[in-house]
């Protein structure tokens, strides 16, 4: 099992409250404090430019000027997006961003790209909100670039969504076959076959029925476009709150929805936790990823909403959930 956390960036109001001027120096303490334990094997942001669960005026930080931020201020660990928007980024030009940070990091960068989803913010910034279908035929022709622009230096293609005339993307990344691709999201019939082509990684639901699903419905695709699946890592999301007894991690949650509370409002605070966070104590966590370890996950990436205003719970989480999951 291997291990990866998220830094908090605002998106999911895990910085409210803390000036926004001081947001940066937060992130970036917690990055390295990652960087200096091996038990994290990567970071992660998320790519969007709007809050959860519904937009706010709170800051959310851009996910690729972090990744060049964090490339430059870690020595170690592993960068990384769930996930980057194709369409956010003509992905000619999101290739050559790639490859800076990655020749910044010395070789550290995962590129986590999907469809993209928030029609909210879609709409906001002019893209205009195109059908699941466009989405992800823009996804499968972008990760054709990527492929072509991190091995060979230059892309072309004729595509329906995009059209690239030998662009030249150099420096190429430092990574040997170019960045890693993380295909994220479950869509049985399309995203899960260009997951099968391309894709070393994938990133499922951590409920364990689902998570099965798509693992089979990934098998599936991997037989019919002649890859092999046990090379692609699954992986899934955790957002935990761990105390040492269930009474702490009452009062851990508590305090997770009061921090939001006001600007949510308390009752839509109370509902966002129940609906989103896993709060546990060490034994019923190691239970929880257990058994989805033995469903076929392999990397486990977590989220702290309390990092950004305390780290015991990540350090209960290192010092006991990690052991007895390795």
């Amino acid at each position: 099992m291997r291990f990866g956390i998220f830094i908090p960036q605002g998106w999911r109001l895990d910085l409210v409250g803390i000036d926004p001027a001081e947001q940066w120096a937060v992130m970036r303490e917690l990055a390295r404090r990652a960087d200096a334990n091996p038990d994290w094997e990567s970071l992660w942001v998320f790519d969007h430019f709007h809050t959860v669960p519904v937009p706010t005026d709170e800051a959310t930080h851009e996910a690729w000027t972090l990744m060049s931020a964090f490339a430059a201020s870690t020595d170690r660990i592993r960068l990384g997006q769930m996930c980057t928007a194709m369409s956010y980024r003509n992905p000619a030009y999101l290739a050559k961003v790639a490859a800076t940070v990655d020749l910044i990091s010395g070789g550290r960068v995962e590129m986590g790209i999907g469809g993209g989803w928030y029609e909210h913010e879609w709409r906001a910034y002019g893209y205009g909100f195109p059908s699941a279908g466009e989405r992800l035929g823009r996804l499968d022709e972008g990760v054709q670039i990527f492929r072509q622009a991190w091995t060979t230096g230059r892309a072309t293609l004729e595509g329906k969504h995009y059209q690239v005339n030998d662009a030249i993307v150099r420096p190429l990344p430092l990574q040997d076959g170019g960045i890693p691709l993380w295909i994220a999201g479950g869509g049985e019939k399309v995203t899960l076959r260009i997951a099968a082509r391309y894709a070393q990684y994938t990133n499922f639901s951590p409920v364990p029925e689902e998570f099965a699903r798509k693992s089979e419905l990934l098998r599936e695709h991997c037989v019919s476009v002649g890859t092999d699946f046990d090379a692609i890592v699954r992986s899934g999301n955790f957002t935990v709150v761990v105390g040492a007894t269930e009474a702490e991690v009452a009062d851990r949650l508590a305090a997770v929805a009061d921090r939001v509370a006001p600007v949510l409002g308390a009752e839509e605070a109370t509902a966002r936790v129940s609906q989103t966070v896993v709060g546990g104590t060490p034994e019923q966590l190691i239970e929880r990823i257990a058994r989805m370890r033995d469903l076929g996950l392999g990397y486990a990436i977590l989220n702290f909403p309390e990092a950004a205003y305390d780290t015991s719970g990540i350090e209960l989480f290192e010092r006991e959930v990690i052991p007895a999951l390795r």
